[in-house]
Order: structure tokens, then C-alpha cells, then sequence
């Protein structure tokens, strides 16, 4: 119970009970800028290198690397930027030159759709969430031109996220998942594995909104409802990098127990995860996160030390994910006995942990 009320107010179940004094309102955490010359070359217009190879063969492969970057470096953000300035000046200039030839603009904005979907995520990590709105509009402005109804969905399933980043949009968010899921089921035909993959995904979308306007029984009834089908219909899979299948849908519902505070339930469904299954350096962080909050909830230090360590940091960031200094954060370092409390402190001053 007391846990519950934490959640819902928002601060430390050791402030409840006595441990700790309340934190001061946040404010955001610090975040590392975005780079430079992305910034440039997503606001600027340039001229590409004269022998730029401006194919649309060549430009997939490029973006597929830069998606392989994005997933699976240890690294990923110096990498990013090293290829991504150039990547994007070379696909808008495809976009300008392909105008007359119609079989090679439609693949140009298909492989454009896809980078900017990239881009979005890069933005949102490195702090710069109104540039995350400027390059979903562009995913899905390329998605619609090209008349593909996977990357539609696709974009759409990014505006959804780029509105979760912004306090307060919780609702515009789910409004437009559901809107595009509604879109897809009825108006194009999409084969069934696919199809269900992105309804799956864009229904997460809600779930996470629900979770985090704190009803989190619209986000159990509509995983049962809704996810978990849709997810043993798709099966395991990544479609258009989604990577919606039971797995992700159970990753969903931990999530879900966590952010209501129920830290018993979460971890008891923590128990299914195979965290084999799960493609991403992102996600296994992600995971392993959500299950120390959960033992932060319990006040069991231990295991909040050795899953807050799990896997390599997906960004740049704060040095307060263990502070408690943000609604939802861990607070070991307020309690933490000597025995470990210099690892706690180490932790909580990485400047590469989230």
C-alpha cells in the first residue's frame, strides 16, 4: 500500500516512510546534446558530395547499417553521428533528384520514412524532443507519398512516442496510436502476421500512455484484451523495428505493474521474460532498470545494485537514476548502508547511466 501511494504521489517510498526528505520538483534531467552536425543537417540545406552515390539501392544499405549502429553498438552514439549528418544530407538531395523517375522515388521515400524513423529515436535520447516531432512529421510525409501503408503506421506509431516524450500528451498520443491502428485494420490490406505486429505495437503506445496517466487498469484490460492476441498472431519478429511479439508485450506488462507501484506483480512476471529475446542493447538495459525499481519499491538494496548494472547504458544522461531525484527513480543512494554504499554512489555518478 504504501508503495501504491509512492506512485501516485509521485515520490520515494522511503520519504513515506520517513527515511528521506522529499525532492525537490524536477525539472529534467540533464540529457546530452544532440549532435552538432545532425542538428545542422536536419535544419540546413546542403549540397551533397559531388560523387555521392545518390541510388536508392546504395542509400538502403546505408540506412540499414546505420539502423545496425542504432540497435546493437556499445558505442551507438558517437557511431550515429558519424554517419548520420551525411546520410541525411544524401537522402534529401535523392529525394530532390528522383522527382522524374517515379519506380526510384517511391524506394526513395520508403528508405527516407525508415531513416527518419531512426532519427526520431536518436533525437528523443540525446534530449532534443521538438526535433523528434520535426523528423516524425517527415517519416510520415515520405511514408505517405511513397502510399505504403506499413510505414505509415510506422510513422504514426513514432508520433506516438515522440508525444509521450512531452509532459501532458499522454492522451494525443494514444489518440493517434488508436487512430492509426483503426486506419490500418480497415482501409489497406496488409498481410495478417504484419498487420498484427503493427496494431500490436500501436496499441503498446496506449498502454504506456494509460500506465502514465496512472490507469493502469485500462493498460492490464487492454494488454489482455487487445496485446497479448495480436502478439501470439505475430509471433516473435521486428517488423518495420518494431520488435512487437509476446516478448515485447511482456516487457509491457511489467512496466505496467511497476509504474503502479504493485513491485510483487512486476517481478513476478519478470520471471517469464526470456531476456535472450530481446534484439536490443536498449531493451535488456531498459529491463533490467525496471526490475531494480521494483526491488527499490521492496527496499531490497541488494538486487538494485546488481540489476541497475545489467547490460551497457543505452545514452548519454543523468547521474540520478539511483538518487531518487525524479518521480520513479530508484533511491538507494539516500539509504544505502555502508557495506555498498560507495557502489551505489558509483553508480548514480556514471555519466553514461540512465
Amino acid at each position: 500500500m504504501v508503495a501504491r501511494l509512492g506512485a501516485e504521489l509521485q515520490v520515494s517510498t522511503g520519504y513515506l516512510l520517513g527515511d528521506a526528505q522529499p525532492a525537490p520538483p524536477a525539472t529534467g534531467s540533464p540529457a546530452a546534446p544532440a549532435g552538432t552536425d545532425v542538428v545542422r543537417a536536419l535544419l540546413g540545406r546542403h549540397t551533397t558530395a559531388p560523387d555521392a552515390d545518390l541510388r536508392p539501392v546504395s542509400l538502403r544499405g546505408r540506412v540499414e547499417d546505420a539502423w545496425r549502429i542504432w540497435r546493437t553498438s556499445p558505442t551507438r552514439f558517437t557511431d550515429a553521428e558519424a554517419v548520420l549528418p551525411t546520410l541525411i544530407i544524401d537522402v534529401e538531395a535523392a529525394l530532390r533528384s528522383h522527382r522524374t523517375r517515379p519506380s526510384e522515388m517511391r524506394e526513395t521515400r520508403r528508405l527516407a520514412a525508415d531513416l527518419y524513423g531512426l532519427v526520431r529515436s536518436y533525437c528523443r535520447r540525446t534530449g532534443r524532443s521538438d526535433l523528434a516531432l520535426v523528423v516524425t512529421d517527415r517519416a510520415l510525409r515520405a511514408a505517405e507519398d511513397a502510399e505504403d501503408p506499413l510505414r505509415i503506421a510506422a510513422a504514426q506509431w513514432n508520433l506516438g512516442h515522440a508525444l509521450l516524450s512531452e509532459p501532458g500528451q499522454e492522451t494525443n498520443a494514444a489518440d493517434v496510436a488508436m487512430q492509426a491502428a483503426d486506419t490500418l485494420t480497415r482501409a489497406w490490406t496488409v498481410p495478417a502476421p504484419q498487420a498484427a505486429a503493427l496494431c500490436g505495437a500501436l496499441h503498446l503506445v496506449a498502454v504506456v500512455a494509460e500506465a502514465r496517466s496512472r490507469q493502469a487498469w485500462k493498460a492490464r484490460a487492454r494488454l489482455t484484451t487487445h496485446v497479448l492476441p495480436l502478439a501470439r498472431q505475430a509471433g516473435e519478429g521486428n517488423t518495420m523495428r518494431m520488435v512487437f511479439g509476446p516478448t515485447n508485450a511482456l516487457l509491457h506488462a511489467v512496466s505496467v505493474e511497476m509504474t503502479d507501484g504493485d513491485a510483487t506483480e512486476a517481478l513476478r512476471l519478470a520471471d517469464r521474460v526470456d531476456t535472450g529475446r530481446l534484439p536490443s542493447r536498449e531493451q535488456q538495459f531498459t529491463f533490467g532498470l525496471e526490475v531494480a525499481r521494483c526491488y527499490d519499491l521492496r527496499r531490497d538494496d541488494p538486487p538494485v545494485l546488481v540489476h541497475s548494472g545489467v547490460g551497457s547504458p543505452p545514452t548519454p544522461g543523468s547521474p540520478a537514476q539511483l538518487s531518487g531525484q525524479e518521480p520513479g527513480r530508484i533511491s538507494l543512494v539516500g539509504r544505502a548502508r555502508p557495506a555498498y554504499r560507495r557502489r551505489a554512489s558509483t553508480l548514480a555518478e556514471c555519466p553514461t547511466l540512465l
